[in-house]
């Protein structure tokens, strides 16, 4: 088998693949438990397994195929002498008589005797013509030629494999001549048509046209350019077109048996939003998104939650209800979302990739009962729903069906998507207590319904009793009151303060504040943390204190009520919040058309005007205020020579001192802004207005009157001071 076609690998190859473990030993493990397709072949020095491609996880065979892609043939003299044309090459045999038709069969099938011999058991090309020849008395020499072609006759290796049956049967030629194209064109096209954009043919034809006439290209026409783009094999175009998700489609999926499983052995959930507009108890209108638990084995709905959205809330809360009334599961297979990989649910999951995970994060639920996560596949960056099996229940024929479309949701169905609207299109919105009667009845109906088309019902038995049948007979752990305080209530990692009290975020989202709790038996954890379990819907009620690696402390009650007594009201507030917020946005954005960038981009520029040095100045005064009387002192004769002597004397010191006050904010700023215009139009300072006029402008008094002037206009800076 060639290297581009190749199925079986052995372990050595496999080690360390996506998927798969790192070492030989392991991949053998992993192998033998799980029943892989194996075969043994001879090797040097003895034998080894080899796994067929089928059998390996789906991110190691998309990995593998990604691996040995066929590499386009390179351009030369061989390959553009012939092209051929297989809807011509199938019309051409169609029209041949019968008696020809067999003969090609027979040919067909001595060729492929040949290439198993090669393929398979390390048999050269020449010998295996060889050995076929001789077992079917045939001429080599004529076997050679269908294969290698004549003078005349291409041979099949020039066609693809699925076409040899038609090149066997004689009189087609095919293409022999091929339009002149000029190899940086060639390549030019290729760079743009392979890639993920996924453009149109059209586009990049006109984009090559237009290329070629500036370069001076020879290109063909758009027939010749389609045929040489199909002669590039299919796994190579997908893969480049459309990435390893698409690529991965062309490889048929793996089959997975459930037979070895029992009844809530393996669960697996998704969220599913339904198309049918609610009416909630506050007036919105919304569509609500559902959570099940479905078992792997009977696919049976054994759970469920409805909410406004997918979250931790509604996947605990459903989760619980699975617990309660069937057991504890083995396993669990969910996606790797916010809400399903919360830290409540999976905490301490080493491979849990979502959030940042803390060495003091509590034990999530799943880890705490001993429950083995699994999380879907990615490949290429998007989720593989063939590994969740309820998403198939979500498909065509599926719960939509049954529950999006039932009769009493007339009015209110909205379609799956904005381009298969009904004509009722929000006509109307379903009471969510109608809402909720009709699903729990749909559900109800879903696992009875009888003959499903599953590996253990067979087309006879329903989702009940095939669930029932294993269940009977399974050993199922259930849990106690101690575990049931776990799966009922949310955790939170929390600080002890020194009385011995915590407060919760929980309840915070609507921004009108924490709960506070208290207990007697927290005063020897002061300063540490615990982990706080409670209830969403009751946050001003007890809750239970554990240390982080789950050991039970005791009850704490609610000091200080001041949150939201449960999440779910947080959320709702917090939702509403943000659509005020989006749309006020939105209603701005529109009132003001212009940006304000666009508005100082058309300003004019204005020329600096020169500043006259005043001749003349105004020392600034405070006016005493008016409206009531203002005492004279009564001063003595010795008193009031004093004060003349002082005056004089105050009247010979310098102008700038005989109104600055230290205690004057707009005399000082006043001063700085006149020294700041000297300084700009190049006159000098004294020692003292220089180190004024640098200290100044570096405190906060200096910040603080430029946003007063700013703000207040009538202000006149200009005052010398």
């Amino acid at each position: 088998m060639t290297e581009q076609n190749r199925e079986w690998f052995t372990a050595t190859e496999l080690a360390n693949k996506p998927g798969l473990p790192k070492y030989k030993r392991g991949v053998n493990q992993q192998a033998s438990k799980q029943g892989w397709n194996t075969r043994q072949v001879k090797v040097r020095g003895g034998s080894a397994n080899e796994y067929h491609l089928s059998s390996l996880p789906v991110e190691t065979q998309a990995a593998l195929i990604k691996q040995h892609l066929p590499t386009p043939v390179k351009s030369s003299s061989e390959s553009n002498e012939f092209s051929y044309d297989p809807q011509a090459l199938w019309q051409h045999y169609d029209n041949k008589p019968q008696k020809q038709k067999e003969a090609a069969q027979n040919k067909l099938n001595l060729l492929l005797q040949v290439m198993a011999l090669t393929e398979n058991g390390n048999v050269t090309l020449k010998n295996a013509f060889l050995l076929v020849a001789e077992q079917n008395d045939i001429s080599e020499r004529t076997m050679q030629g269908w294969y290698h072609g004549t003078k005349s006759k291409k041979g099949v290796k020039f066609y693809a494999r699925q076409d040899w049956l038609a090149a066997l049967v004689p009189g087609f030629v095919g293409r022999t001549v091929t339009a002149d194209m000029d190899t940086e064109a060639w390549e030019f096209y290729k760079a743009d048509y392979l890639r993920l954009e996924q453009p149109e043919f059209e586009a990049c034809y006109y984009r090559l046209q237009r290329t070629a006439a500036e370069q001076g290209w020879k290109i063909p026409s758009k027939k010749t350019l389609e045929r040489r783009i199909k002669a590039i094999p299919l796994a190579t175009r997908v893969y480049l077109r459309e990435g390893e998700a698409g690529l991965i489609k062309l490889f048929p999926a793996q089959q997975r048996t459930v037979q070895e499983l029992h009844a809530l052995e393996w669960i697996n959930g998704d969220g599913y939003q339904h198309n049918v507009f609610v009416l909630l108890p506050n007036g919105d209108v919304t569509r609500m998104k559902t959570w099940f638990w479905q078992d792997v084995y009977s696919r049976k709905i054994l759970a469920y939650r409805v909410d406004e959205s997918e979250n931790t809330d509604s996947i605990r809360a459903s989760f619980g209800d699975v617990v309660d009334q069937f057991g504890i599961p083995e396993h669990v297979t969910i996606d790797n979302t916010r809400a399903a990989a919360n830290k409540w649910m999976t905490g301490g999951v080493k491979n849990r990739y979502r959030f940042t995970v803390k060495e003091d994060d509590p034990l999530g639920l799943f880890p705490t009962l001993g429950i083995k996560v699994h999380w879907t596949s990615v490949i290429g960056g998007k989720g593989h729903g063939q590994a969740k099996p309820v998403e198939r229940a979500f498909g065509v024929g599926g719960l939509g069906e049954y529950l999006d479309k039932h009769p009493k949701f007339e009015g209110a169905y909205t379609g799956p998507n904005p381009m298969a609207k009904p004509e009722n299109y929000a006509k109307k919105a379903v009471p969510i207590e109608t809402f909720l009667a009709v699903l729990e009845q749909e559900i109800i109906a879903w696992n009875a319904k009888p003959a499903r088309r599953t590996e253990i019902c067979n087309g006879i038995k329903s989702f009940d009793q095939a669930f029932t049948e294993s269940y009977q007979t399974a050993v199922i752990r259930t849990a106690n009151q101690e575990q049931r305080r776990m799966w009922l209530l949310m955790a939170e990692a929390i600080k002890v303060q020194k009385d011995g009290s915590f407060t919760l975020d929980a309840g915070s989202a609507s921004g009108q504040g924490k709960n506070r709790y208290h207990a007697p038996s927290l005063l020897d954890f002061a300063g540490q943390k615990i982990t706080v379990r409670f209830d969403p819907q009751a946050l001003h009620e007890i809750v239970y204190a554990y240390t982080l690696d789950n050991r039970y402390i005791g009850e704490a009650q609610c000091i200080e009520a001041t949150g939201f007594g449960d999440t779910e009201a947080a959320r709702s507030f917090n939702k509403h919040r943000t659509r005020f917020i989006k749309a006020t946005k939105l209603a701005a954005k529109a009132e003001v058309a212009m940006d304000v960038m666009e508005v100082a981009n058309r300003l004019p520029l204005q020329p600096q005007p020169e500043t006259a040095n005043p001749k003349v100045v105004r020392p600034l005064r405070p006016a005493p205020e008016l409206g009531r009387h203002v005492p004279q002192p009564q001063l003595t004769e010795d008193q009031k020579q004093d004060l003349a002597a002082f005056q004089a004397e105050f009247a010979q010191q310098p102008p700038a001192a005989q109104v600055i006050r230290n205690d004057d904010p707009q005399a000082r700023y006043r001063r700085w802004v006149n020294l700041d215009r000297r300084l700009r139009d190049g006159k000098q300072l004294s020692e003292t207005d220089q180190k004024f006029w640098a200290m100044y402008q570096k405190g906060d008094e200096f910040r603080f009157m430029q946003d007063f002037t700013a703000d207040f206009e009538s202000f006149e800076e200009s005052v010398e001071a």
